[in-house]
């Protein structure tokens, strides 16, 4: 029996076109660097190594922290951009829910778990402050408190698709990997749970191979498909 659901937000819950979503949000944000008179090009490039470094993350220290040391050098003025960008993640940020398409099967998956007494834990890659993650749980329809746990760089010290990010999961919440499930778009980041003996679900709405893996082993479909398909057998 499956007790445990890990959701994945971006391409999974909250359906979207990838590259168009990356494009209003580097633009964005650009504009808000110029607009607080740094030089944009050299702090989206910053962004981009800080993403990395996230990614890259062996657990020794949260996320937020690998990030700010590469993005942001000058510790002492560190909080003040933090929370010019927080502003910036509650305002502007809004106009990239455009590059997305929420999907009511969302709501309807997330309730039908609630209501059956399911640990639920959204697990989006925490290369993101809280407040992004929190905006983006809001156009999918759905709220934070649907959620056991959400990851952001604030909780976290390791990102997809390390199987660390996932193993920390299991751990911290004492999860039996024979009862828990992974569900996203992605054949890389988000299918590597299995490693662990995590079971999966692939979402194909949205669904991202970048490796040009073969996907053909794991559970699929639309999230129509699983809510009426899997959800129900389980």
């Amino acid at each position: 029996m499956i007790k445990n659901y890990l959701f994945d937000l971006d391409g999974t819950l909250l359906p979207l076109n990838e590259e168009e979503f990356i494009e209003k949000y580097m633009t964005l944000i650009g504009k808000k660097f110029y607009e607080l008179g740094l030089d944009s090009k050299e702090m989206v490039r910053r962004l981009w190594q800080g993403t990395k470094a996230m990614v890259e993350n062996n657990g020794l220290r949260l996320n937020e922290d690998v990030f700010w040391e590469i993005f942001y050098t000058e510790s002492n003025k560190q909080d003040d951009l933090k929370t010019k960008l927080e502003d910036f993640y509650r305002n502007e940020f809004n106009h990239v829910f455009d590059a997305t398409s929420p999907n009511d099967y969302s709501k309807k998956i997330i309730e039908h778990l609630k209501e059956k007494g399911c640990n639920i834990f959204l697990l989006t890659n925490p290369i993101f402050p809280k407040v992004a993650t929190m905006r983006r749980i809001k156009w999918a329809g759905l709220s934070p408190d649907d959620f056991t746990h959400i990851t952001t760089y604030e909780n976290s010290s390791y990102s997809k698709p390390n199987t660390k990010y996932y193993q920390d999961i299991i751990d911290k919440f004492n999860l039996k990997t024979s009862e828990t499930i992974m569900v996203g778009n992605d054949v890389h980041e988000d299918m590597v749970a299995s490693e662990l003996g995590i079971k999966t679900f692939l979402v194909t709405d949205c669904i991202k191979n970048s490796n040009n893996l073969d996907y053909s082993r794991f559970q699929q479909g639309t999230l129509k498909e699983f809510y009426h398909e899997f959800l129900f057998k389980y």
